[in-house]
């Protein structure tokens, strides 16, 4: 139930122009100190993006959010897959980690 939630809150946050998608974009803006409230990566993307965002979130003290698939999280953003998400708004941020800490 929640898990349909978060993919609905995913879709209003791309709307609200408050989605980064890609890793390309999410590195770079992760980099940007500040900009990313929250990271949200595949659980099935591949071991090295796994690692290369878990220590640049840990570097940068972004949050993480191990969460869905690579097909849903293109699907729910309008995209093809996406392995990495980055949400730049405080409050879409804060209550999709609400909501994953209740699955």
């Amino acid at each position: 139930m929640n898990e349909n939630k978060i993919y609905s809150l995913l879709s209003l946050c791309m709307k609200a122009g408050e989605l980064i998608t890609g890793e390309f974009g999410c590195e770079n803006a992760v980099r940007e100190n500040g900009k990313v409230k929250l990271l949200i990566l595949a659980a099935d993307s591949s071991q090295n993006t796994k690692k290369k965002f878990t220590n640049l979130t840990s570097h940068y003290n972004v949050k993480l959010l191990m969460f869905g698939n690579l097909e849903m999280l293109g699907q729910k953003t309008g995209k093809e897959k996406r392995a990495v998400l980055a949400v730049t708004s405080d409050g879409f941020a804060d209550k999709i980690l609400k909501l994953a800490s209740e699955l």
